[in-house]
Parts: structure tokens; sequence; C-alpha cells
């Protein structure tokens, strides 16, 4: 296939500085954002070209937090310029001519907010929030001056309704059909009057979202647990009390501090001993969004939920899920719902099971009291202890975090993949705690660059992701510069970075994601990579997971972090036989934030404004998920995915991709397990693939049937209490 040069430089350039002085936009196309003046970008400013350094990576040596604003707004402007030029182009479209046109625009925005992202989510300051705050809105309305544009659609229709005679390779295709689909669910079908009321829809929901990040990212730094009385702290293990007070220290408070992460549950809950501790640190968590505050998201998210039945509404669609779901894998909200209505009886029964041998502990201990949320994971410790002879401080002393990462994490994808790994320390970093690592293939050839950045942070999003600096494409010529970002505990200084289990299969997880970005081969961005379905794109992570536990990895691993031994085999074989214990609270909590994120978006747009916790208490119930000692994994008020990130309507693609998971790695069992031959094969037909093919039959092709829920019912220990589906 003949690809086509960029648009004529001049016409761009010409376009590019009358939109950033303000000039109206072309008849058929929605105005353009307000955007900075020309002096404010110019070859000073280190997004202005591309990086000189390896794989492009971002300089972030020369970048000032002064410098985004300008280089956004430009690349917006830019970016514009040339859609103007693809959408007036007088020759009739071609697939080179317009869309793999549009594939090569818009890469100075590209380059400028990859970078932005990746700081504000994992080290902001005021001043990049308030840069975020106000260009959330304009980058909104920029997406919809492209999805949104007439003439752009209408060259786009032709070459869809001519493709099947354009003798297009297979990927090209499927970039033609992405397009078409993409254009008509953003809203191109929709009147002029429509597309009017979707901006306004799409500009006040960006902004909310916005708001919403802040808000939490506030709130949770201020609803950590502070004390001056090292009492309340007993339990801890020492490591941990001295993190804590470092924590105080580099607040500028006395005493110590426990800072909350993004979850419901909190960590530390699993070794404090003083009951009135636990519950104080739970109910930090519980509300820490809604203390009647600034940083109070009950308006927020009520808001957000009804602009976007609103706006599936203007789409077509009878409720938001509906509108979302119908470019992803589980097609349709009632799909999705009937795949976790048919776990729920399974994943509660096993919990109240739980929970049972959880109060006869209590009970015998002479407690007095029913189990509560707060109670859980300390109680849950002793039982595990009981029946396993197994606790975190046991295991902990085995994951030093540097030796999970190198002899654990880098080289399941050596046996696997035949990747080898070498750090450098020559590329600029956002923060001190990030390290750079360059990947290269079995045949040594430069393949990525890989940065982590592990330790939690105030001013760091709660969590873990995976995300490019650059995204690979044959295409633009670009190798991938993936990261994972995580929120592990960080040491007092001089002391170890010793990590559970629960961390360790975290890393495991998100390097999953690392790897389907490196692994990608696909010519042109918009298939490239982790740009799946989002109840496909946790797959690749939680796939990698199972190898954390594979034996010739664990025990590589797994090695005592001040002596070299490796874990004994008797406590090996306990962490094996527990890899099924608390699986009822896991999948409960999981299946609860996953409901009552659909229960949101199934909202019609008649329906007033939600009172949050309200309608969080009739969704619960609705669902039977209403289990008094399981809180959902994330409270409506702090949940992040479907507030502030990308998982709207969306949440029970971790239960999806469980699923996918774990029948992907019963094929590698039933075929010798983890072997070279399994792990190429597994790069070739999914992990390098992207989004070029339809993803149901991707993994089909691959597996050789399609995915059912019986290998996940068995290692999730749920098989006993459901059927396989």
């Amino acid at each position: 296939m003949k690809i086509s040069s960029r648009p004529d430089t001049a016409q761009v350039m010409l376009l590019f500085m009358s939109t950033l002085i303000g000039a109206e936009a072309i008849a058929q196309s929605p105005p353009s954002p307000a955007l900075a003046p020309t002096n404010d970008f110019g070859p000073s400013n280190p997004f202005y070209a591309s990086s000189t350094l390896p794989f492009q990576a971002p300089p972030f040596d020369k970048i000032k937090d002064e410098d985004f604003q300008p280089a956004i707004e430009a690349g917006m402007a830019q970016q514009q310029a040339e859609i103007q030029i693809i959408a007036n182009n007088p020759d009739a479209p071609t697939l080179d001519n317009t869309i793999v046109a549009m594939e090569k625009s818009g890469q100075l925005l590209d380059r400028v907010k990859a970078a932005f992202d990746g700081v504000t989510g994992a080290n902001t300051n005021p001043t990049l929030q308030r840069i975020k705050t106000i260009e959330a809105p304009k980058l909104a309305a920029h997406e919809d001056f492209i999805y949104l544009n007439t003439k752009l659609f209408e060259r786009i229709s032709v070459i869809y309704k001519q493709r099947a005679s354009l003798r297009l390779d297979p990927e090209s295709l499927r970039l033609v059909e992405r397009y078409y689909e993409k254009f008509v669910h953003a809203g191109a079908n929709l009147s002029d009057a429509d597309k009017t009321e979707l901006r306004k829809l799409n500009e006040e929901a960006s902004s909310l979202s916005d708001a919403f990040t802040n808000k939490v990212l506030a709130a949770t730094k201020a609803s950590a647990y502070t004390t001056t009385d090292k009492a309340t702290l007993a339990g801890l293990p020492e490591a941990r009390i001295a993190a804590a007070a470092q924590a105080a220290k580099n607040r500028q408070v006395e005493g110590f501090v426990i800072p909350l992460q993004n979850t419901t549950q909190q960590p530390d809950l699993v070794s404090l001993s003083e009951r009135a501790t636990r519950q104080t640190i739970f109910e930090h968590s519980w509300n820490r969004t809604e203390r009647g505050d600034a940083n109070d998201t009950r308006d927020t998210i009520a808001r957000l939920a009804q602009l976007r039945a609103q706006k599936a509404k203007l789409l077509g669609h009878p409720n938001f899920a509906a509108w979302k779901l119908e470019d992803q894998m589980a097609k349709t909200p009632e799909a999705a719902l009937q795949f976790m209505d048919a776990i729920v009886p399974a994943a509660t029964a096993k919990a109240a099971r739980e929970a049972q041998d959880i109060q006869a502990v209590i009970d015998a201990q002479k407690g007095g009291f029913q189990l509560e949320p707060w109670d859980w994971n300390f109680y849950a410790e002793q039982v595990r202890k009981a029946r396993y002879n197994l606790e975190d401080a046991q295991v902990k002393p085995y994951f030093e975090i540097d030796n999970v990462l190198q002899n654990g994490v880098f080289y399941a994808a050596n046996q696997l993949y035949g990747l080898t790994f070498k750090e450098r320390h020559d590329l600029p970093v956002y923060h001190p705690d990030v390290r750079v690592f360059e990947v290269f293939d079995a045949s040594g050839k430069h393949l990525a660059l890989f940065y982590c950045d592990y330790f939690k942070r105030d001013n760091k999003n709660g969590g873990a992701w995976m995300s490019n600096f650059v995204e690979q494409s044959r295409l633009l010529g670009n190798l991938p510069v993936v990261y994972n970002v995580a929120n592990l505990p960080k040491p007092a200084e001089g002391q170890p970075a010793l990590i559970t289990f629960t961390d360790v299969i975290t890393m495991f997880h998100e390097f999953g994601h690392a790897l389907h970005g490196m692994f990608s081969d696909a010519e042109y961005p918009m298939l490239a990579g982790t740009a799946t379905a989002r109840d496909f794109v946790e797959f690749p992570s939680q796939f990698n997971e199972h190898w954390a536990l594979y034996p010739s990895i664990f025990t590589h691993y797994a090695k005592h972090y001040k002596t070299g031994a490796p874990m004994p085999e008797e406590l090996a074989a306990q962490i094996r036989k527990s890899e099924t214990f608390n699986k009822g609270y896991d999948m409960t909590e999981v299946l609860a934030a996953a409901e009552l994120d659909m229960q949101w978006h199934l909202l019609t747009p008649t329906e007033p404004l939600q009172n949050p916790d309200k309608f969080e208490k009739q969704a619960l119930e609705k669902t039977h998920l209403n289990v008094s000692y399981v809180p959902p994994r994330y409270r409506s008020t702090y949940f992040s995915h479907i507030w502030g990130g990308g998982y709207s309507a969306s949440y029970y693609a971790y239960l999806w991709t469980e699923m996918l998971a774990d029948d992907a790695y019963q094929r590698f069992v039933e075929n010798g397990g983890l072997t070279r031959a399994n792990g190429d094969r597994f790069r070739q037909m999914i992990l390098s693939r992207g989004n070029t093919e339809d993803l149901a039959k991707m993994y089909e092709s691959w597996r050789g049937a399609p995915p059912n829920t019986k290998a996940m019912l068995k290692h999730r220990g749920l098989e006993e209490s459901a059927p396989a589906k």
C-alpha cells in the first residue's frame, strides 16, 4: 500500500497561524477553542520539535511547568489546521488522503499530551492542576472539532462504503471500519443542532471529570490518618511505623501519618491491633469525599451521571451504558450484567463462608462484636495464618522490590519472550523515584523503553496504571516508550523496600500492560498496542499475573533480601495453597464496584439528579451485593476509574478479562506451560496485534475455542458454587 506524504507544509503552517490568532474555522466545522498567542510557543519550547533522545523519550530535564499550556494549545491549533486541509481536499477521498492523513495529524499534540498526562497523573502540583482544569474543556472541544466535522465524515463515509472494492490489506480495512464506527459513535450523524448540544455536554462533562480528579486527590491526602500517639499503631511492623514517621516529617507535622490509597480498604488494616484505629482509618477512607467541604464529590458525580444520560439520548441510546458498550466485546449492558449476575451468588456465598470463619476467631478471642469491614483484613490474616501457617510478615522479606522487578517480572518476560533489560541512567525523568530500562528483543534488537514509578506520593493519583510516552507505529516510525506507575509503600530512608505478595501481583499485572504496548507491531497509531476495547485491554495484564507463582519464576525472585536464600519450600507451598484464600471477599468487592458503575450508567435522561448515598444503597440492594462486611472496592464518590478515567460503564471489564486471562493461562498449561514457543505464539497472535483485527476472533483463533468461565471459577475458588457459563 502506498503511503501518502503529510499535507503540504505551507498549507498547514498558514492555517496553523490563522487558527492560533483566532481565525474562524471553515464552513461546516465547529469553532476552534480559544488558543494561546503565537509568541507563547516557539523553538525554545521543548515540545516544538520531536525529542532527540533515544526512542523520542520526553526531555524531562528541559520541560518546565509553563511549557505545557502553550504547547497543548499550539498542538490543538496545528491539528485543526491539518484537519481542515483534509476535510477540504478537492480530490476524491481515498484511504491515503483522508484516513492515513488523519493518522499522521496531531503529532505535536500527541507529544505534549503524553508527557502532560504522565506527569499530572504521577507528579502533579497546583500549577499543573490549574493548566489541566483550563485545558480539559478545550481538549473536549478539540475532539468534537474532529469527530463532529461534517465534511470530514462525508469523506470517511465514502471510503467506508467503497471498502469492499478497494482491495485493502486486513489492517487498513480494520482502520477504515474503526474510523467510521468511531465517528458514528461520537455523533457524526447528528443534526447541527444536536451537535451543538453534544458539544456543550462534552465540555461540561470534561470539566466536571477534571474537578472530580482534583477533589479526590486532595481529599485522599487530607484524609490520611495522623496521630502523635505511637500506641495507636500497635501491631504495625517497625518498618511501617518508621515510614509513617517519615510521612509525617514530609508533611511537616508531628507524629505519624498513614496516607490513604485509592481503594476502600487500606493495607495497614491487616496489621493494626487497635480496633479503634482500624475503624478510624476505614472511616477516613469511606468518607474521604463526603465531608461537606470543597472536596465533596457528591454533586459532581450526580451531575456527571445526568450529563452522560443526556448524551446517550442525543446519540440514540436509552442510557449511557448502552452507548458505551456498543463497540466493546460485551456489546450491550444486558450481556455485561448477565455475566456479572451469574457470578454474584458464588462470590457472595464464598464471602459468607469466609465471614463465618472470621467471626469464629473473633468469638474465640471473646471480642464481643460482630464483624465489620475494618475488621476483615486483620482477622482474615489470622485465619490465613492458622490455616496455612502464613502471614505477610513472614513473606515480605523475600519480596524486595528491585529483586521482584529484575529477577521476577523481567525474568518471566525473558523466559517467555526472550527479552533482556538494561537500566539507563542517562535519560531524564520527572521524579527521582522513576527508573528507566531499555528493552531488547531476543535478537538484540532495540525494542522499547520502560519507565517504572512504583512508590506512593501525596501528589500522585491513587492506584496503578500503564501508559505510553510514545505509542508504537510503523507509519510514523515510532518505537514504544512505556511506563508503569503504582502506589507501593515507600520505606524509610535506608530501609529495604519490602512488599506484600499482593504488591508483587500488581507489578506483574502492570507489566502485562507494558508488554502489550512494547510488543505492538501495528502500522497505524489508532490500532496500536493497548488501544483496544476496555473489556479486552485488561486481559494481557491479568494473564501476566499468573507467572508470579509459576514455580521456576517464583524460585528465581522469592529470595531473602539479607541473605539471598530462597524462600523455604514449605512457605512457598503455603502461598500456593492459599491462592484461593479470601477470593470470595475479593470477587465480591469488585463485583459491587462493577455493579455500582453499571447502575449509575443505566440511568435514563428523564431521571432527576441522584442522591449518591441513597442511590448507592439501592443499587447494591438491587444487585444482591449489600453485604455489610464487604464494601465496594471503590465507593461511588471516589470511584476514579469511572468518573475521572476511561472505565465509565466498563469496570465490569476487570471481571470479563479475568475470564479471558484464566482461560488463556489454561491453554498454556495444556501445552507445556512456560515455554518460548508458547510465549512467542501468544506474542505473535495476541500481544503484537493491538486492535488490528476483531478481538473476539483474535482470541478464538489463538485459543482454538471461545473463552468460558470454567478456568476462572476454578482459579478463584468459586467452582463449587457456580456452573461454567
